[in-house]
């Protein structure tokens, strides 16, 4: 891949004590997850997913004896927009700020 942002890599392996799959990454905060639920395989591909919106990813999905069953590639899809300014923003300069005592009555702008 040619992209500034490397690749995120995770790997879905079931747990060896077969409660589940863990998620597992260098781009986690703590290294690993453990999904124990019935459709734990796809909320970990989905967090994964979510997890590298803003970075190329590959999921890696393996069996338990070791062989990869499914690859999924996520390219990422969050990119900046460079910053524009817009001219049609009204400045407010020389206008008087309501007191409290005016809060409740209409205020006139000028131009209004």
């Amino acid at each position: 891949m040619t992209s500034t942002n490397p690749a995120h890599v995770y790997k879905v392996r079931p747990r060896k004590d077969h409660r589940g799959v863990d998620l597992i990454s260098d781009a986690l905060p703590f290294g690993r997850l453990w999904y124990g639920e019935p459709n734990a395989i796809s909320n970990a591909i989905g967090y994964a997913t979510h997890r590298s919106r803003s970075h190329h990813a590959v999921i890696r999905v393996y069996d338990a004896a070791g062989n990869v069953i499914e690859t999924h590639e996520h390219r990422g899809d969050f990119f900046e927009e460079p910053f524009v300014k817009s001219r049609n923003l009204m400045t407010i300069q020389n206008h008087a700020i309501p007191s409290a005592a005016n809060v409740g009555s209409s205020i006139n702008l000028p131009g209004q």
